[in-house]
This record gives C-alpha cells, sequence and structure tokens, in this order.
C-alpha cells in the first residue's frame, strides 16, 4: 500500500487549523540485523531512545518485524538509515499537526499513529479526510523486506479538506477569554460557545482546560472531554428568558404583568422559594432584569406545564443538537404530565432539567431572529439555514429588550455591557446536583449574551463549572 495524504482542515477564511506532514516509520528485521555498539549509539542520540531499549529490538531474532521508532521527521530517518545498519528499513507515513494546538483542540480533535481520526471532527469526518491508499507491486525477498518496486498500480486518493465555521480569530480570543476567567476564579472548568445568531454557525467552541493535540503527554481523559457538547448541568436562571417567552406566548402574562413577590419569598408545599433581593412588586420585564424566582414561580403555577414543556421542546432541549461534534448529548427533560407543582416552579427558573451548553446557546438564537431558532453547524454555510420556530416574532422581540435590561444599570450583568455597543443577555447560578442531591458549596456559573441588542448576529455562551476564591461565584456570573 502506498498512504494517502489526510485532507486538510480550514477555519471559514481558509486558515490551516489541520494539516498533515510527510514522515517516515522506521523498522527492522532483526534476523538480518546485526549493529555495532557504536551504531546502536548514534542511532539512539539521533532517535532520542535509550541504547538499551534499541539494543533490545535489535537482539530478538525471533522476530522478522519490530517498529524503531514511528512517525520519524526526514531530516532524522535519513541521518539514521545514512549509519547503514542492515536490516533497517523506512516506509513513508504522514503525521497530523494542528497549528492552534490547544486553542482548537475539542473541535478538530485528534487521529491516532495511523492518522484515523479519533476525536472531534477528526473523528466524524473520517471517510471525508482521510482520502484512498494507492497500491504498487513490488518483489520481496524471503523475510519480507521490498528489495525492487515493479511499477504502480493505483496512485493514492488524496482526502478532501474541509471548511469549517470556525473563525480561528473569535477561537483564539473566546479561548484566551475562558482561561483567564478560569484562573481569575480558582474554578474547576469552563466552556465557552459563539453562535452566528442567523446562520446557526459555530464560530467558536472552546473548553478549559485543554490539550495539546501535538504531544500525547498531554492525552488526560478530563482534558480530552469537550464539556461544551457532552457534559450536561442545571442551568438556573439562563433558563428564564425561555419560560417568560411561554408564559408570553400562552397570554398568561404580558411584559407589564404585576406581580407580587412580597418579602421576596413564598411557600409551596414543603418548600421555599426564595429571591436574593426582594423587590415587592414588580412587572415581569422587572423580575427578568433583576432574576426574580419568587415572580416566575408564581406565573408558572398558573401555566399549564405543557404550554412551557412545549416550548423547551422545540427550542431543542431533551434532544441532540445536531451539530456534527461527535458525543453530543440530549440533557434531561421529563414530559409535563410528571411535573409536580414544585417542579412547575422550579423549572421556571432552570432547576430539574438539564442540557448542554451547546443546546443552551442555540436556543437564545430564537430570540436574535425573531423566534425562529436555526439548524447548528460545523461546516461553513454557503446559505441560509432551515430554521425551527420556536416563539412567535412579538415574544422574542419582546424578550430581547427584557434581555438588554439585564445588562443595565439593576440588572445582574452589568459587567456584560460594553461602551458605544447595546448587548443583551442573561446570568444563571445553579447549585451542582452530586450523589442524588443539591452540593451547597458547588455551583455552575453561567451566562448567555446576545449582541447587538438591535439587530443580533453573535450569540455568546459561557459556563464556569465550581468557580471559588475572592471573586465568587456571585461575580463570576457577570465577569465570565
Amino acid at each position: 500500500p502506498i498512504p494517502a495524504y489526510r485532507g486538510m482542515i480550514t477555519d471559514r477564511r481558509g486558515e490551516p487549523l489541520a494539516v498533515s506532514t510527510p514522515v517516515e516509520t522506521l523498522w527492522a528485521n532483526p534476523r538480518e540485523a546485526n549493529p555495532s555498539a557504536a551504531q546502536i549509539q548514534s542511532l539512539a542520540h539521533i532517535l532520542e531512545k535509550n541504547p538499551d531499549q534499541l539494543r533490545r529490538l535489535f537482539a530478538d531474532k525471533s522476530k522478522a518485524f519490530v517498529y524503531i521508532e514511528r512517525l520519524v521527521e526526514p531530516p532524522k530517518a535519513s541521518q539514521a538509515k545514512a549509519l547503514d545498519i542492515a536490516g533497517l528499513h523506512g516506509k513513508p507515513a504522514y503525521r497530523r499537526y494542528y497549528p492552534a494546538g490547544e486553542v482548537t483542540a475539542h473541535v478538530l480533535g485528534i487521529t491516532n499513529i495511523e492518522d484515523q481520526g479519533q476525536e472531534g471532527l477528526e473523528l466524524a469526518f473520517q471517510s471525508w479526510l482521510a482520502g484512498e491508499p494507492g497500491a504498487q507491486r513490488v518483489v520481496k525477498d524471503r523475510p519480507g523486506n521490498v528489495v525492487e518496486i515493479l511499477e504502480r498500480i493505483k496512485a493514492p486518493k488524496p482526502g478532501r479538506d474541509l471548511a469549517l465555521s470556525l473563525n480561528q480569530h473569535i477561537q483564539y480570543l473566546a479561548y484566551r477569554e475562558l482561561s483567564d476567567a478560569i484562573t481569575r476564579n480558582q474554578a474547576k472548568a469552563g466552556a465557552v460557545v459563539v453562535l452566528d445568531a442567523r446562520t446557526g454557525e459555530i464560530l467558536a467552541l472552546a473548553n478549559s482546560p485543554s490539550f495539546n493535540p501535538n504531544s500525547r503527554a498531554t492525552f488526560e481523559a478530563a482534558r480530552l472531554r469537550n464539556r461544551a457538547v457532552t457534559d450536561t448541568f442545571e442551568p438556573g436562571s439562563t433558563m428564564k428568558p425561555l419560560f417568560v417567552a411561554a408564559a408570553l406566548d400562552a397570554g398568561v402574562a404580558n411584559p407589564e404583568t404585576r406581580i407580587d413577590t412580597g418579602p421576596g419569598w413564598f411557600v409551596i408545599g414543603d418548600k421555599r422559594i426564595t429571591d436574593t433581593h426582594p423587590k415587592g412588586v414588580m412587572t415581569l420585564s422587572d423580575a427578568v432584569q433583576v432574576s426574580s424566582n419568587v415572580a416566575l414561580a408564581k406565573i408558572a403555577l398558573e401555566m399549564r406545564g405543557e404550554d412551557y414543556w412545549r416550548l423547551l421542546t422545540r427550542a431543542g432541549l431533551g434532544a441532540q443538537p445536531k451539530s456534527g461534534l461527535p458525543g453530543e448529548v440530549g440533557g434531561r427533560l421529563r414530559p409535563s404530565s410528571s411535573w409536580r407543582p414544585i417542579e412547575k416552579a422550579t423549572m421556571s427558573f432552570g432547576h430539574g432539567l438539564s442540557l448542554s451548553l451547546l443546546q443552551l446557546a442555540r436556543a437564545y438564537t430564537a430570540f436574535a431572529n425573531e423566534g425562529v431558532m436555526p439548524g447548528l453547524t460545523t461546516l461553513r454555510r454557503e446559505s441560509a439555514a432551515t430554521g425551527t420556530r420556536v416563539m412567535s416574532p412579538d415574544t422574542a422581540r419582546q424578550v430581547l429588550a427584557m434581555l438588554e435590561r439585564v445588562t443595565q444599570d439593576g440588572g445582574t450583568a452589568p459587567m456584560a455591557r460594553v461602551a458605544g455597543y447595546r448587548v443583551a443577555g442573561k446570568t444563571g447560578t445553579a447549585h451542582k446536583f452530586v450523589d442524588g442531591s443539591y452540593a451547597g458549596n458547588r455551583y455552575i456559573s453561567s451566562f448567555v449574551g446576545l449582541a447587538p441588542a438591535s439587530d443580533p448576529r453573535l450569540v455568546v455562551a459561557v459556563m464556569i463549572d465550581e468557580p471559588n476564591g475572592k471573586i465568587g461565584r456571585a461575580s463570576c456570573r457577570e465577569r465570565v
């Protein structure tokens, strides 16, 4: 066989993200080899290997084939073969190289030593990228060594290039800011997703901690996990805009509906629902701005659970988002018929269901497109995407206006403001569900933003896992 060149992966502007470089695999037939001590020492120096290890490989005469070193750079392979060690041979191969390293690692994934996709888009598009190996007719001696190439029967067919929806510049900024937020908040981990709100293209997706796909020493299970796609969490208050949209569509409330939140708490059965900052009587728009649990829970008790469930289902919750990334999860969304009154209330502020960060970001695109949610893609889109209507156009516009108030004075996310730029968004903080119960001191902090609020083009969703330290979880949800 003749190896085929694996297709290149580029960002949406043609910048290379994954390329294959020619290398050589060194192997030996120990039955033919009898290297001197000086040759062993020189070979060990070239390959940066232990001389004793090489000596043992050449000494095992029971074998006619052993690998000396895989994927050797051509200059080093030439130096090794120049030692004229009998029985030492080389065969051409390719090695994958990722110019952006850990910045794009979770989207692109990795290939194995045989240049076959193992994770990420390298795995998802294996057949597209791999190409077809060629073939040549050769003469081999009794031990199996190629002694003469007679003819090329079939030329290798290179793999096809793949143009992603990613913008490498946005990807770098997203990864940099995520890493900085995790460091400042002494957090366990985090993820960020940036979508083109109109087309559904994934412009950036990053996780931290990450790994360097060019160095197998960094391949630890915790670092390889694409948290934005594979991990689910209870979203907390980032669900409130979707609940409000369901209430508006159902005609249960309007932006000016007044709700009496009393002392900032009320009881359902034996459970107490509280607000961090009691505000008394407020409108529904006020409730979103200050993130009132009590106000939304009271509206939830007046609604049919199926109205909220139906909107969440249309927004993609409970189903895989179909972005093309391996390992996608659908999260947890139970049928509304099983919701008890306390669950109807807690569902309004994002407890009792779970989703991935990618699902959360996608759901918010409906607010940017007058109620229509486009399908997701990791590939550069050449035409408009087919969308799903999640809510009415009026509802989407009304909720978007509420979300803009969240970033203004009096809202929960004033640090999300950008000078000279209108920004909308929603914060969320939820206790982590661990071993069957909510952990009192472990949180997931999140934020979803849309910009510009006048005509949103970007949706940015951020999740920080277990923020701690001096900044604390309360301000973390704004700073990220």
